[in-house]
């Protein structure tokens, strides 16, 4: 064990790499349901490895934390932009409602129990399973011109807070949302979400359903000489084989032994070969009146794409699907729409569904049409796994560098402080990659090593660094701690669901998947999700999730100072 402990303190990232190890590799196991999650796991095991008083350098945690900052803020950028405006405010109201509900409840099981400022932060923290809350509350500690002692106790206490009341935070926020949030609005969940659905017409990407590419054919026809549709104009035909969300056109001709691309207003002859992309149901409809099917394997050859088209045209933006394909019938979106993603997630989308800048739709069709959806809808996002690493750089510099700019009043020191301004730019960031695409990309799989692993390793860190002070400060907190955990995490959601159906009269299932955005729990909404046999809470999720992300962050500062 010397040796070992005399290894780690020589080369300290073996440490934090064991950390993370341990932590990742346990962190998803399952004891049933339950689960420690990574954060939570990787947390301990630094905390295990940090009994042997390893020293890592600060620089090291600030560094991971002001990535894994700007990933968020990047992430959620165009959604907290969007839901600033009309259509969004409701929700953005309702996610501020239940994220001061989360600061008033901390301050109270704080104020009752007589917890400092480090074990407050730690607490809310924890119980609204807001990880970021750690960093920005331990940089607001130690701007306090406390002595170090002091602050020292404070923040090795807030890892204790945090490890002891994040369980219940996660696990407990899943179960009350999907079970016992159902009762308390007095409604059956599952029958709910399925009239809604209907009103709507239908929700597509629901769980374990089919992508409306697989009701989707390609085939080519041989137009009978006596077809009901010689002389009528390709539009026509298409009209006629369109299915609600799945529109029929005709890719290639075949005329006289040559294949040309057909005119939408040309006519039809006899002996036309067609080339049909449409609803498979409503080619078997048709089959009667369309001739003969053929293998014409040189008109088919004409390639279907599937391309994720980022909504970036201001005039597309704010409408529905429906008024978009109304408006752009001819000389836009020949396509099918696929998938609907907005902020990483999946989302139900029918005709009426409304998108807005940042929203990404997976389109298939032939290439033709595709770049004519592209020239209406966007930007398509083509360019694999490339990332824009210099506005990457220079956008977590700049916020930086701001935040580390401050101003006395009455002479005390003002500032944003690195970490918030590493968010702020973020979030700057993230609007202006939705408004225009052509720079600062940043891949799913780029953002999620910058978001999870930034976070990770500044958790690993964290862990190892106040290691030695963790199990005296468990024994000190004792039972009360996880009691006040439980308190801080289901008052706010009473308060929530009660306000949601009372006050901002929500739909049930879009009220819960609110509660879970603004909660920033993405495992309760997939509770909720498997509850309600829906997809329909993911519609409540995004935009409460951006402003969740947001205030519970900045909440790690107004704790801090209320507590101070």
């Amino acid at each position: 064990m010397d040796w070992v402990a005399q290894t780690l303190r020589q080369y300290p990232e073996i440490a934090i790499l064991a950390a993370l190890a341990i932590g990742l590799g346990v962190g998803p196991l399952k004891l049933g349901k339950f689960s420690l999650g990574n954060v939570t796991a990787v947390l301990l095991a630094g905390v295990l490895i940090g009994q042997l008083h390893i020293p890592i350098s600060p620089s090291v945690k600030a560094v991971f934390f002001l990535m894994f900052l700007f990933a968020t803020g990047y992430d959620v950028g165009p959604q907290f932009v969007r839901g600033l405006k009309r259509d969004g405010l409701p929700q953005v109201l309702f996610a501020g409602v239940l994220c001061l509900a989360v600061l008033l409840s901390t301050y109270v099981a704080a104020s009752l129990a007589g917890y400092h400022a480090g074990l407050a932060a730690g607490l809310l923290s924890g119980a609204a399973t807001s990880s970021g809350v750690l960093g920005v509350a331990t940089d607001t500690i130690n701007g306090l011109g406390l002595p170090s002692d002091r602050a020292k106790a404070w923040t090795d206490a807030m890892l204790v807070a945090y490890a002891v009341t994040y369980l219940f935070g996660t696990a407990g926020s899943a179960w009350f949302l999907a079970f016992i949030g159902p009762r308390l609005l007095g409604v059956d969940l599952v029958q709910e979400c399925k009239d809604y659905e209907r009103r709507l017409g239908g929700l597509k990407a629901q769980a374990g359903g089919l992508g409306a590419d697989a009701k989707v054919a390609f085939r080519a026809y041989t137009i009978a000489s006596d077809s009901k549709f010689v002389g009528q104009r390709f539009s026509d035909l298409e009209e006629t084989l369109a299915e609600p969300g799945i529109p029929a056109f005709v890719d290639a001709v075949r005329r006289g032994g040559h294949i040309v691309t057909p005119d939408p207003d040309g006519p039809i002859e006899g002996g036309d070969v067609l080339a049909i992309v449409a609803a498979r149901e409503a080619l078997l409809r048709g089959e009667a009146d369309l001739g003969a099917e053929v293998d014409d394997r040189e008109l088919l050859a004409s390639p279907l794409e599937i391309v994720d088209i980022v909504i970036t045209n201001k005039i597309v933006a704010g409408k529905t699907l429906q008024q978009i394909d109304a408006t752009h019938d001819h000389e836009g979106p020949g396509v099918v729409l696929r998938k609907l993603i907005r902020q990483g997630h999946e989302m139900p989308f029918t005709l009426g569904t409304t998108v807005d800048r940042g929203d990404v739709l997976q389109v298939i069709g032939a290439t033709r049409d595709v770049e004519r959806a592209i020239e209406v809808l966007g930007y398509a996002d083509r360019f694999g796994g490339r990332t824009g690493a210099v506005f990457v750089g220079l956008g977590i510099l700049a916020g930086v560098v701001v935040g580390a700019f401050s101003i006395l009043v009455r002479g005390v020191p003002l500032s944003l402080t690195t970490s918030a301004g590493a968010f702020v730019a973020g979030l700057l960031s993230g609007y202006l990659r939705a408004v225009n695409r052509t720079f600062g990309r940043i891949p799913e799989s780029t953002l999620w090593a910058f978001n999870n692993m930034g976070l990770m390793i500044f958790i690993a860190v964290v862990g190892i660094s106040t290691g030695p002070g963790f199990l005296n400060g468990l024994k000190e907190a004792g039972m009360s701690l996880f009691l006040w955990g439980m308190f801080v995490t289901v008052m706010p959601l009473i308060v929530a669901i009660l306000a949601g159906k009372y006050v901002f009269k929500f739909h049930p299932g879009v009220l819960l998947g609110a509660c879970a955005g603004a909660r920033t729990t993405t495992a309760a909404l997939g509770a909720i999700q498997d509850v309600a046999q829906s997809n329909v809470p993911a519609l409540g999720y995004t935009i409460t999730y951006a402003v969740g992300n947001i205030l519970l962050i900045l909440w790690g500062v107004v704790i801090v100072l209320m507590l101070r």
